[in-house]
Protein backbone atom coordinates (compact mmCIF):
# COMPACT_ATOMS: atom_id res chain seq x y z
CA UNK A 1 0.00 0.00 0.00
CA UNK A 2 1.09 2.91 -1.13
CA UNK A 3 1.02 6.86 -1.39
CA UNK A 4 2.77 7.64 -4.47
CA UNK A 5 2.20 11.82 -4.53
CA UNK A 6 0.93 14.45 -2.59
CA UNK A 7 0.56 17.86 -3.39
CA UNK A 8 -1.47 20.75 -2.66
CA UNK A 9 -2.55 23.41 -0.39
CA UNK A 10 -4.93 26.16 0.02
CA UNK A 11 -2.48 28.27 -1.49
CA UNK A 12 -1.77 26.15 -4.50
CA UNK A 13 -3.30 26.13 -8.03
CA UNK A 14 -2.63 23.31 -10.17
CA UNK A 15 -2.46 22.18 -13.57
CA UNK A 16 -1.58 19.94 -16.60
CA UNK A 17 2.22 20.17 -16.15
CA UNK A 18 1.60 18.90 -12.42
CA UNK A 19 -0.73 16.46 -13.49
CA UNK A 20 1.79 15.29 -15.80
CA UNK A 21 4.45 14.52 -13.44
CA UNK A 22 2.59 13.01 -10.82
CA UNK A 23 1.38 10.55 -13.26
CA UNK A 24 4.57 10.01 -14.91
CA UNK A 25 5.83 9.29 -11.21
CA UNK A 26 2.72 6.62 -10.84
CA UNK A 27 3.74 5.03 -14.32
CA UNK A 28 7.41 4.73 -13.81
CA UNK A 29 7.04 3.18 -10.52
CA UNK A 30 4.41 0.33 -12.25
CA UNK A 31 7.33 -0.38 -14.68
CA UNK A 32 5.28 1.60 -17.80
CA UNK A 33 2.17 -1.00 -17.80
CA UNK A 34 0.84 -2.30 -21.12
CA UNK A 35 -2.75 -2.30 -20.62
CA UNK A 36 -4.40 0.76 -18.76
CA UNK A 37 -8.24 1.70 -17.85
CA UNK A 38 -9.05 5.04 -16.80
CA UNK A 39 -12.28 5.25 -14.31
CA UNK A 40 -13.35 9.49 -14.01
CA UNK A 41 -16.76 10.74 -13.02
CA UNK A 42 -19.13 12.43 -15.72
CA UNK A 43 -19.64 15.84 -16.35
CA UNK A 44 -22.03 16.65 -13.54
CA UNK A 45 -18.59 16.53 -11.96
CA UNK A 46 -16.54 18.46 -14.43
CA UNK A 47 -14.98 20.75 -11.92
CA UNK A 48 -13.14 18.20 -10.43
CA UNK A 49 -10.56 18.75 -13.70
CA UNK A 50 -10.67 14.77 -13.82
CA UNK A 51 -11.05 15.49 -18.00
CA UNK A 52 -7.77 17.08 -17.90
CA UNK A 53 -6.17 14.14 -16.01
CA UNK A 54 -7.62 11.89 -18.46
CA UNK A 55 -6.56 13.50 -21.27
CA UNK A 56 -3.01 13.55 -19.89
CA UNK A 57 -3.06 9.94 -19.14
CA UNK A 58 -3.94 9.25 -22.64
CA UNK A 59 -0.57 11.73 -23.95
CA UNK A 60 1.69 9.88 -21.88
CA UNK A 61 -0.12 6.16 -22.15
CA UNK A 62 -0.70 6.55 -26.39
CA UNK A 63 -2.51 3.18 -27.22
CA UNK A 64 -1.78 1.78 -23.88
CA UNK A 65 -4.76 3.32 -22.01
CA UNK A 66 -7.26 0.56 -23.69
CA UNK A 67 -10.71 1.58 -22.08
CA UNK A 68 -11.92 4.57 -20.32
CA UNK A 69 -14.83 4.27 -17.87
CA UNK A 70 -16.86 7.51 -16.78
CA UNK A 71 -18.16 6.43 -13.50
CA UNK A 72 -22.01 7.35 -13.74
CA UNK A 73 -23.22 5.35 -11.13
CA UNK A 74 -27.01 5.55 -12.11
CA UNK A 75 -26.69 8.50 -14.70
CA UNK A 76 -27.61 8.37 -18.19
CA UNK A 77 -24.27 7.78 -20.51
CA UNK A 78 -22.68 10.85 -21.62
CA UNK A 79 -23.67 12.47 -25.26
CA UNK A 80 -21.50 14.09 -27.93
CA UNK A 81 -21.49 17.55 -26.12
CA UNK A 82 -21.09 16.48 -22.67
CA UNK A 83 -18.00 14.16 -24.10
CA UNK A 84 -16.91 17.04 -25.30
CA UNK A 85 -17.00 19.50 -22.73
CA UNK A 86 -15.63 16.94 -20.27
CA UNK A 87 -12.69 15.57 -22.63
CA UNK A 88 -12.23 17.12 -25.17
CA UNK A 89 -10.72 15.15 -28.40
CA UNK A 90 -9.69 12.33 -26.15
CA UNK A 91 -11.10 9.37 -28.84
CA UNK A 92 -14.38 7.98 -28.50
CA UNK A 93 -13.76 4.40 -29.37
CA UNK A 94 -12.07 4.57 -25.87
CA UNK A 95 -15.34 5.08 -24.12
CA UNK A 96 -17.12 2.69 -22.35
CA UNK A 97 -20.71 3.38 -20.73
CA UNK A 98 -21.55 1.73 -17.49
CA UNK A 99 -24.52 0.18 -16.97
CA UNK A 100 -25.47 -0.56 -13.89
CA UNK A 101 -28.52 -3.01 -14.01
CA UNK A 102 -26.43 -5.34 -16.01
CA UNK A 103 -22.75 -4.97 -16.49
CA UNK A 104 -22.19 -5.94 -12.85
CA UNK A 105 -20.97 -8.44 -10.96
CA UNK A 106 -21.20 -8.95 -6.98
CA UNK A 107 -17.60 -9.56 -5.21
CA UNK A 108 -18.93 -10.61 -1.93
CA UNK A 109 -20.56 -8.81 0.62
CA UNK A 110 -20.32 -6.69 3.98
CA UNK A 111 -21.65 -8.85 6.44
CA UNK A 112 -24.62 -7.39 8.47
CA UNK A 113 -22.72 -7.14 11.70
CA UNK A 114 -19.91 -4.81 10.05
CA UNK A 115 -23.03 -2.86 8.61
CA UNK A 116 -24.81 -2.59 12.13
CA UNK A 117 -21.92 -1.47 13.91
CA UNK A 118 -21.02 0.91 11.16
CA UNK A 119 -24.58 2.59 11.39
CA UNK A 120 -25.12 2.39 15.08
CA UNK A 121 -27.86 -0.50 14.50
CA UNK A 122 -29.96 1.82 11.93
CA UNK A 123 -29.43 -0.88 9.40
CA UNK A 124 -28.25 -4.27 9.77
CA UNK A 125 -28.57 -6.24 6.24
CA UNK A 126 -25.32 -7.57 4.42
CA UNK A 127 -24.07 -5.07 1.91
CA UNK A 128 -23.05 -6.36 -1.55
CA UNK A 129 -19.84 -4.92 -2.87
CA UNK A 130 -20.86 -4.50 -6.52
CA UNK A 131 -18.40 -3.47 -9.55
CA UNK A 132 -18.14 -3.51 -13.38
CA UNK A 133 -17.18 -6.73 -14.55
CA UNK A 134 -14.60 -4.55 -17.08
CA UNK A 135 -12.80 -3.90 -13.65
CA UNK A 136 -12.59 -7.20 -12.20
CA UNK A 137 -11.66 -8.78 -15.41
CA UNK A 138 -10.13 -7.05 -17.87
CA UNK A 139 -7.01 -7.83 -17.46
CA UNK A 140 -5.79 -4.42 -16.94
CA UNK A 141 -2.11 -3.42 -15.66
CA UNK A 142 -3.10 -0.27 -14.12
CA UNK A 143 -6.67 1.02 -13.25
CA UNK A 144 -6.48 4.79 -12.46
CA UNK A 145 -9.51 5.51 -10.54
CA UNK A 146 -9.75 9.35 -11.31
CA UNK A 147 -12.24 12.29 -9.45
CA UNK A 148 -12.29 15.06 -7.26
CA UNK A 149 -12.76 14.54 -3.37
CA UNK A 150 -15.56 17.23 -1.68
CA UNK A 151 -18.76 17.49 0.33
CA UNK A 152 -21.14 15.01 -0.36
CA UNK A 153 -24.96 14.03 1.22
CA UNK A 154 -23.86 10.45 0.98
CA UNK A 155 -20.78 9.66 1.69
CA UNK A 156 -19.53 12.65 3.23
CA UNK A 157 -16.82 13.36 1.28
CA UNK A 158 -16.69 12.13 -2.40
CA UNK A 159 -14.46 9.74 -4.55
CA UNK A 160 -12.12 7.15 -3.39
CA UNK A 161 -13.70 3.77 -3.36
CA UNK A 162 -17.19 5.08 -3.63
CA UNK A 163 -16.10 5.62 -7.40
CA UNK A 164 -15.78 2.02 -7.88
CA UNK A 165 -18.48 0.85 -5.96
CA UNK A 166 -21.12 3.45 -6.51
CA UNK A 167 -19.76 5.13 -9.78
CA UNK A 168 -19.64 1.47 -11.34
CA UNK A 169 -21.41 -0.37 -9.38
CA UNK A 170 -24.69 -2.57 -9.22
CA UNK A 171 -28.28 -1.23 -8.82
CA UNK A 172 -28.23 -3.72 -5.14
CA UNK A 173 -25.31 -1.76 -4.20
CA UNK A 174 -26.29 1.70 -4.89
CA UNK A 175 -29.54 1.60 -3.08
CA UNK A 176 -28.60 0.07 -0.07
CA UNK A 177 -25.17 2.20 0.07
CA UNK A 178 -28.24 5.11 -0.79
CA UNK A 179 -30.39 4.24 1.92
CA UNK A 180 -28.99 3.32 5.11
CA UNK A 181 -27.49 6.74 4.71
CA UNK A 182 -30.13 8.55 4.35
CA UNK A 183 -31.64 6.72 7.24
CA UNK A 184 -28.84 7.90 9.46
CA UNK A 185 -28.93 11.55 8.15
CA UNK A 186 -27.02 13.44 5.96
CA UNK A 187 -26.50 16.57 8.19
CA UNK A 188 -24.38 13.94 10.35
CA UNK A 189 -22.16 12.67 7.25
CA UNK A 190 -22.09 16.09 4.56
CA UNK A 191 -17.96 17.01 5.23
CA UNK A 192 -16.98 14.27 7.08
CA UNK A 193 -14.50 11.72 5.69
CA UNK A 194 -15.46 8.90 8.63
CA UNK A 195 -19.23 7.88 8.66
CA UNK A 196 -20.92 4.82 8.49
CA UNK A 197 -21.06 4.40 4.33
CA UNK A 198 -17.69 5.03 4.47
CA UNK A 199 -16.54 2.79 6.75
CA UNK A 200 -18.50 -0.01 4.79
CA UNK A 201 -17.32 0.93 1.33
CA UNK A 202 -13.51 1.04 2.52
CA UNK A 203 -14.68 -2.50 4.18
CA UNK A 204 -15.71 -3.59 1.04
CA UNK A 205 -12.25 -2.51 -0.32
CA UNK A 206 -10.11 -4.42 1.84
CA UNK A 207 -12.11 -7.88 1.00
CA UNK A 208 -12.35 -7.38 -2.66
CA UNK A 209 -10.46 -4.94 -4.45
CA UNK A 210 -6.57 -5.93 -2.70
CA UNK A 211 -5.92 -7.87 -5.86
CA UNK A 212 -7.24 -5.29 -8.61
CA UNK A 213 -4.67 -2.89 -9.33
CA UNK A 214 -5.97 0.23 -8.76
CA UNK A 215 -4.36 3.61 -7.89
CA UNK A 216 -6.32 6.51 -6.97
CA UNK A 217 -5.99 9.79 -8.40
CA UNK A 218 -7.97 12.92 -6.11
CA UNK A 219 -8.04 16.21 -6.69
CA UNK A 220 -9.44 19.01 -4.33
CA UNK A 221 -11.12 21.88 -6.33
CA UNK A 222 -11.89 25.52 -4.75
CA UNK A 223 -14.68 27.61 -6.12
CA UNK A 224 -12.99 31.01 -6.64
CA UNK A 225 -14.67 34.51 -7.07
CA UNK A 226 -12.11 35.40 -9.44
CA UNK A 227 -10.65 32.81 -11.05
CA UNK A 228 -13.71 30.01 -10.88
CA UNK A 229 -12.71 26.42 -10.28
CA UNK A 230 -8.89 26.14 -8.68
CA UNK A 231 -7.56 22.66 -8.20
CA UNK A 232 -5.61 23.48 -4.81
CA UNK A 233 -4.36 19.98 -4.39
CA UNK A 234 -3.49 16.26 -5.92
CA UNK A 235 -3.21 13.25 -3.88
CA UNK A 236 -2.48 9.81 -5.89
CA UNK A 237 -2.14 6.56 -3.63
CA UNK A 238 -3.79 2.79 -3.34
CA UNK A 239 -4.88 2.61 0.39
CA UNK A 240 -7.04 4.85 2.98
CA UNK A 241 -4.26 7.72 3.53
CA UNK A 242 -4.73 9.09 0.41
CA UNK A 243 -8.10 9.76 1.03
CA UNK A 244 -8.12 11.11 4.01
CA UNK A 245 -5.26 13.37 2.87
CA UNK A 246 -7.32 14.78 0.30
CA UNK A 247 -10.19 15.29 2.94
CA UNK A 248 -8.28 17.28 5.12
CA UNK A 249 -7.18 19.65 2.33
CA UNK A 250 -11.02 20.09 1.26
CA UNK A 251 -12.51 20.49 4.71
CA UNK A 252 -10.29 23.33 4.85
CA UNK A 253 -11.71 25.04 1.55
CA UNK A 254 -14.71 23.22 0.59
CA UNK A 255 -16.52 24.08 3.75
CA UNK A 256 -18.01 27.22 4.74
CA UNK A 257 -18.96 28.39 7.99
CA UNK A 258 -21.57 31.19 8.35
CA UNK A 259 -22.14 33.65 11.55
CA UNK A 260 -25.76 34.00 10.68
CA UNK A 261 -28.15 31.40 9.24
CA UNK A 262 -29.61 33.07 6.18
CA UNK A 263 -33.30 33.66 5.80
CA UNK A 264 -33.03 33.74 2.20
CA UNK A 265 -30.20 31.24 0.02
CA UNK A 266 -30.20 31.91 -3.37
CA UNK A 267 -28.15 29.06 -5.67
CA UNK A 268 -27.59 29.11 -9.26
CA UNK A 269 -26.90 25.56 -11.19
CA UNK A 270 -25.35 25.62 -14.41
CA UNK A 271 -27.53 24.67 -16.87
CA UNK A 272 -24.57 22.77 -18.35
CA UNK A 273 -24.54 20.39 -15.40
CA UNK A 274 -27.99 20.40 -14.01
CA UNK A 275 -30.70 18.91 -15.88
CA UNK A 276 -32.41 16.74 -13.80
CA UNK A 277 -33.24 17.65 -10.07
CA UNK A 278 -31.72 13.79 -9.48
CA UNK A 279 -28.50 15.91 -9.22
CA UNK A 280 -29.75 19.26 -9.52
CA UNK A 281 -30.55 18.92 -5.69
CA UNK A 282 -27.38 19.77 -4.62
CA UNK A 283 -28.57 23.22 -4.32
CA UNK A 284 -30.08 21.81 -1.21
CA UNK A 285 -28.14 18.95 -0.02
CA UNK A 286 -25.16 21.35 -0.21
CA UNK A 287 -26.66 24.25 2.02
CA UNK A 288 -29.72 22.84 4.04
CA UNK A 289 -27.09 23.19 7.24
CA UNK A 290 -26.87 26.93 6.55
CA UNK A 291 -30.37 27.93 5.91
CA UNK A 292 -32.18 29.35 8.75
CA UNK A 293 -35.53 27.90 10.33
CA UNK A 294 -38.42 29.03 8.74
CA UNK A 295 -36.29 29.82 5.73
CA UNK A 296 -36.18 29.86 1.60
CA UNK A 297 -34.13 28.37 -0.33
CA UNK A 298 -34.73 29.47 -4.45
CA UNK A 299 -33.27 27.64 -6.47
CA UNK A 300 -32.00 28.70 -9.78
CA UNK A 301 -31.95 26.18 -12.35
CA UNK A 302 -32.68 26.80 -16.26
CA UNK A 303 -31.34 23.73 -17.18
CA UNK A 304 -33.94 21.22 -15.10
CA UNK A 305 -36.39 19.42 -17.05
CA UNK A 306 -36.91 16.05 -15.38
CA UNK A 307 -36.71 14.55 -11.95
CA UNK A 308 -35.09 11.56 -12.89
CA UNK A 309 -32.29 10.25 -14.66
CA UNK A 310 -34.21 7.73 -16.05
CA UNK A 311 -38.08 6.76 -16.81
CA UNK A 312 -38.84 4.52 -14.19
CA UNK A 313 -37.05 6.96 -11.44
CA UNK A 314 -38.97 10.49 -12.72
CA UNK A 315 -41.66 8.54 -12.60
CA UNK A 316 -41.37 7.84 -8.91
CA UNK A 317 -39.94 10.68 -7.77
CA UNK A 318 -43.35 11.67 -9.37
CA UNK A 319 -45.50 10.00 -7.39
CA UNK A 320 -43.78 10.05 -4.05
CA UNK A 321 -42.20 13.42 -4.11
CA UNK A 322 -39.97 14.93 -1.31
CA UNK A 323 -41.48 14.10 1.90
CA UNK A 324 -40.58 14.33 5.07
CA UNK A 325 -38.17 11.33 6.11
CA UNK A 326 -41.01 9.09 8.11
CA UNK A 327 -43.03 9.47 5.11
CA UNK A 328 -40.89 7.92 3.02
CA UNK A 329 -40.13 5.34 5.45
CA UNK A 330 -43.54 4.24 5.42
CA UNK A 331 -43.93 4.36 1.93
CA UNK A 332 -41.15 2.15 1.36
CA UNK A 333 -42.94 -0.64 3.74
CA UNK A 334 -46.20 -0.16 1.89
CA UNK A 335 -45.21 0.09 -1.67
CA UNK A 336 -43.22 -2.67 -3.38
CA UNK A 337 -42.01 -0.15 -6.67
CA UNK A 338 -40.20 2.02 -4.16
CA UNK A 339 -38.82 -0.67 -1.93
CA UNK A 340 -36.98 -1.86 -4.89
CA UNK A 341 -35.60 1.59 -5.92
CA UNK A 342 -33.72 2.66 -2.60
CA UNK A 343 -31.73 5.03 -3.83
CA UNK A 344 -34.78 6.77 -4.99
CA UNK A 345 -36.00 6.40 -1.56
CA UNK A 346 -32.58 8.17 -0.22
CA UNK A 347 -32.94 10.84 -2.71
CA UNK A 348 -36.66 11.42 -1.81
CA UNK A 349 -35.16 11.72 1.90
CA UNK A 350 -32.04 14.05 1.27
CA UNK A 351 -34.41 16.10 -0.81
CA UNK A 352 -36.69 17.22 1.53
CA UNK A 353 -36.69 19.96 3.38
CA UNK A 354 -38.26 17.87 6.77
CA UNK A 355 -40.53 20.72 7.12
CA UNK A 356 -38.11 23.28 8.89
CA UNK A 357 -37.29 25.71 5.42
CA UNK A 358 -39.05 25.79 1.90
CA UNK A 359 -37.81 25.55 -1.72
CA UNK A 360 -38.88 27.80 -4.17
CA UNK A 361 -37.13 25.87 -7.34
CA UNK A 362 -37.01 27.65 -10.36
CA UNK A 363 -36.27 25.30 -13.21
CA UNK A 364 -36.57 26.08 -17.18
CA UNK A 365 -38.19 22.73 -18.21
CA UNK A 366 -40.71 21.97 -15.46
CA UNK A 367 -44.48 22.90 -14.88
CA UNK A 368 -45.48 24.74 -11.99
CA UNK A 369 -47.87 21.82 -11.30
CA UNK A 370 -45.13 19.47 -11.62
CA UNK A 371 -43.05 20.93 -9.41
CA UNK A 372 -45.71 21.35 -6.48
CA UNK A 373 -46.67 18.34 -7.38
CA UNK A 374 -43.14 16.53 -5.81
CA UNK A 375 -43.52 18.92 -2.70
CA UNK A 376 -41.79 22.30 -3.97
CA UNK A 377 -42.61 25.81 -4.26
CA UNK A 378 -42.46 27.68 -8.20
CA UNK A 379 -40.41 30.05 -9.02
CA UNK A 380 -39.92 31.75 -12.88
CA UNK A 381 -36.07 31.86 -13.43
CA UNK A 382 -36.08 34.52 -15.49
CA UNK A 383 -37.60 36.24 -13.32
CA UNK A 384 -35.50 35.18 -10.01
CA UNK A 385 -32.35 36.09 -12.19
CA UNK A 386 -33.61 39.18 -12.37
CA UNK A 387 -34.71 39.91 -9.13
CA UNK A 388 -30.88 38.59 -7.60
CA UNK A 389 -29.37 40.26 -10.11
CA UNK A 390 -27.07 36.97 -10.85
CA UNK A 391 -24.56 37.66 -13.50
CA UNK A 392 -23.42 40.28 -11.06
CA UNK A 393 -22.64 38.42 -7.55
CA UNK A 394 -20.15 36.88 -6.62
CA UNK A 395 -20.42 34.13 -3.15
CA UNK A 396 -22.19 35.59 0.16
CA UNK A 397 -24.26 38.36 1.19
CA UNK A 398 -26.86 40.63 -1.25
CA UNK A 399 -29.85 42.48 -0.80
CA UNK A 400 -31.89 42.18 -4.14
CA UNK A 401 -33.66 44.81 -5.98
CA UNK A 402 -36.90 44.63 -4.10
CA UNK A 403 -34.32 45.05 -0.61
CA UNK A 404 -34.38 41.53 0.20
CA UNK A 405 -31.11 40.06 1.96
CA UNK A 406 -29.69 37.04 1.08
CA UNK A 407 -26.77 34.78 0.85
CA UNK A 408 -25.78 33.39 -3.10
CA UNK A 409 -23.66 30.39 -3.65
CA UNK A 410 -22.87 30.09 -7.49
CA UNK A 411 -21.47 26.46 -7.43
CA UNK A 412 -23.04 24.34 -4.77
CA UNK A 413 -21.15 20.86 -6.39
CA UNK A 414 -17.92 22.46 -4.98
CA UNK A 415 -18.83 22.94 -0.83
CA UNK A 416 -20.97 22.48 1.96
CA UNK A 417 -22.58 25.91 3.67
CA UNK A 418 -23.05 25.09 7.28
CA UNK A 419 -24.69 27.86 9.48
CA UNK A 420 -22.07 27.52 12.92
CA UNK A 421 -25.43 27.42 15.22
CA UNK A 422 -26.50 24.26 13.88
CA UNK A 423 -26.68 20.92 15.88
CA UNK A 424 -24.02 19.64 13.16
CA UNK A 425 -21.98 21.92 12.38
CA UNK A 426 -18.45 21.10 13.09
Amino acid sequence: MTLYWTQGSPQHALGTEDYRKALSSVLEHFGHPAKVMAVPPDHTRMDSDAGSITRVARELLGDRLTDVMPALGTHQAMNEHELSKMFGDLPRSLIRVHRYKTDVETLGWVDSDFVSQATEGIYDKPWPAQINRLISHGGHDLILSIGQVVPHEVIGMANYTKNIFVGTGGAAGIDDSHYLSALYGCERIMGRCDNPLRRILNRGAELFLKDLPIVYVLTVVESTPDAGPVVRGLFIGDDHSVFFRAGELAAEVNCFRLDTAPATMVVWMDPEKYKKTWVGNKAIYRTRMAIADGGKLVVIAPGVAKFGEHEDVDGLIRKYGYRTTPEIMQAVKDNEDLASHLSVAAHLVHGSTENRFRVEYCPGGLAQSEIEMVGYGYGDWKAAMHEYRIHELQDGWHTSRSGERFYFVRNPGLGLWMYRGHPHAF
